[in-house]
């Protein structure tokens, strides 16, 4: 296979969707990146992928949650001589539950990762890929962004941001040559999905057809940050939901949320 000679940057990459995008990428020729906070789980993966594909994979173990990470993860990358060609922003933390049972501590973690951390890595890796005039980005947001989820409050909130957010720079970057495609998915079988499940029954009883696979995810994720797709929502269940809460007045969303959220509690 020749090789692609770009490199892609995966935060998050330890399990779930990220490490099947590392998988995909390093397929097709593309060197990585590989950020999480575990730092054996990363170093693993690296191996794997550099035996059964021949590129290179390296480990940059960070908290993105912490300030100031995301500007020492650029520095450590820069510092190396890595040129990001494709950031993934998949880093991202799910917490279940009434707003007012969850304690500061936990509505805070969301924020920091889902918000703040991803936000501040576009703020260092977009700038160069501006300045090269090429680049691709995909930021893992989700149909949640898409409505109010009581129960899931501060999170959709989050993703909602990270909708918002990637729709905006898809057209601010768009003279860049740099493309920004925002990853939607549902409910997705991933660790972090899998954690929820267990500690809640009604997400446990969850029909297995609402949940997908997340190596279809993966393949639906990369073929729309390939191609500039601004949004992409794998599946069309979630595909039909989306479609429906932005068409629907915003008062029956909310209320038709407010039922499903409610029961879940």
């Amino acid at each position: 296979m020749a090789h692609s000679h770009e490199t892609v940057l995966i935060s998050g990459a330890s399990s779930g969707i990220g490490e099947a995008l590392a998988w995909l990428f390093a397929e097709q020729g593309h060197d990585l990146v590989l950020v999480a906070r575990s730092e054996d789980k990363l170093a693993d993966l690296a191996h794997a992928l550099a035996e059964d594909h021949g590129v290179e994979a390296q480990c940059y173990p960070a908290d993105l949650s912490k300030p100031g990470a995301a500007r020492r993860l650029f520095n450590a990358v820069n510092g190396d001589g890595q040129q990001v060609d494709i950031l993934v922003n998949n880093a991202g933390v799910l917490e279940h539950g009434a707003f007012i049972d969850m304690d500061a501590t936990q509505h805070q973690r969301m924020i920091q990762l889902n918000v703040a951390g991803l936000t501040d890595l576009l703020s260092h890796f977009l700038p160069p890929m501006a300045e090269r005039g090429y680049g691709r980005v995909c930021n893992v947001a989700s149909i949640a962004g898409f409505m109010p989820v009581a129960s899931l409050a501060t999170y959709a909130a989050t993703k909602a941001y990270v909708l918002s957010l990637s729709e905006a720079l898809a057209e601010e970057m768009r003279p860049h040559g740099v493309s920004v495609t925002a990853l939607c998915p549902g409910v997705t079988a991933t660790n972090m999905v899998a954690q929820v499940q267990e500690d809640n029954d009604t997400f446990a009883k969850m029909p297995g057809m609402l949940i997908s696979d997340v190596d279809d995810v993966a393949r639906e994720a990369f073929k729309a940050c390939m191609k500039g797709t601004p949004i992409v929502v794998p599946g069309n269940l979630n595909l039909a939901t989306t479609l429906a809460a932005r068409s629907t007045p915003k008062w029956l969303v909310r209320r038709l949320s407010g039922l499903l959220g409610r029961s879940s509690l």
